[in-house]
């Protein structure tokens, strides 16, 4: 009986003649989640990615130990079975504090992508629309920030506004859109010309109306897919400018500043440096997987 409903309801899903607008999108979301699942590399960056969430969600109860709290007679203790990942120069649990820290790390992740992606998409797509002197100026000014290392640009803001996570945020996003607009621009500028937008203007739509309805939706595939693959970037910048001690301030876990904690100790205590470095390798890593896999599934081709 079960069977016969999944089949079912995957006969409705890839259906050829689907009965509603509804049915369609649903079928093209099935289609696409099965072509990311083929790409088994793409569902390995998965699973890091939902287990950092998890650690970020469930961190009270995975943490074995409160992250802030200081034991200086265990301090700088290896790695055992009591303490999974050894203990800092304050006697803190290093495994602990690297729970605690995704949950900051994906703070300034999610922050930075819900941020930078829609401005990013909004200036790409006014530049690509109009054209001209709108096209000129925007363009231009996407060119001087990129003219820019991001890390370098990134510490002058930091520099100018004060270390602190929440100014380490602003500064990340103010040197990551540029991408995003230049990614939307390039898509609005094939979309622009199509048969489509010029029914929209014969019918006396509006230019809001038609980059807001209909080539804004167009580009938000290619703005997903370069956002999950700039995730990455902004795990390592938020990393060194904590490691800079320009980013989360103590006692807050952060993993950059965990680095720059235990550099002192490396050659003696390693494993006060090279966990939180661990860490920030693989949440890299899966988060460029992932961005792999979504690419290709949101392929048109």
């Amino acid at each position: 009986m079960r069977a016969a409903t999944s089949q079912s309801w995957r006969d409705w899903l890839l259906s050829e003649a689907p009965q509603s607008r509804a049915q369609a999108r649903a079928g093209q979301a099935y289609r696409r989640w099965r072509g990311f699942t083929e790409n088994w590399l793409g569902v390995v960056g998965l699973v890091i990615v939902l287990t950092l969430i998890g650690m970020a969600i469930f961190a009270p109860w995975i943490a074995p130990y409160d992250p802030l709290a200081q034991n200086l007679s265990q301090r700088l203790q290896p790695v055992s079975w009591q303490h999974w990942c050894g203990t800092d120069s304050l006697g803190r649990d290093i495994f602990s504090r690297i729970v605690y820290g995704s949950r900051v790390t994906l703070l300034i992740v999610g922050l930075v992508v819900v941020t930078v992606g829609p401005l990013g998409l909004i200036l790409g797509c006014v530049a690509g629309y109009y054209g001209g002197a709108v096209d000129r100026i925007l363009m231009r000014v996407t060119d001087i920030v990129l003219a820019f290392p991001k890390l370098i640009l990134a510490l002058a803001f930091v520099a100018a506004l004060g270390p602190g996570l929440e100014n380490a945020i602003i500064a990340i996003a103010i040197t990551s859109w540029p991408p995003y607009a230049r990614v939307a621009r390039t898509e609005t500028m094939v979309i622009r010309n199509s048969d489509y937008i010029a029914a929209a203007k014969l019918q006396g739509a509006s230019s809001l109306r038609i980059i807001m309805l209909h080539v804004v939706p167009l580009c938000v595939p290619s703005v997903i897919v370069r956002s999950t693959l700039d995730m990455a970037g902004v795990i390592l910048t938020a990393a060194g400018l904590g490691f800079l001690g320009l980013g989360a301030q103590p006692p807050t876990p952060e993993w950059g500043a965990m680095i720059a904690a235990g550099r002192e100790q490396i050659f003696d205590q390693w494993w006060v440096a090279t966990f939180p470095g661990l860490a920030i390798c693989i949440v890299a890593l899966g988060f460029n997987l992932l961005g792999d896999g979504v690419r290709d599934a949101l392929d048109a081709r």
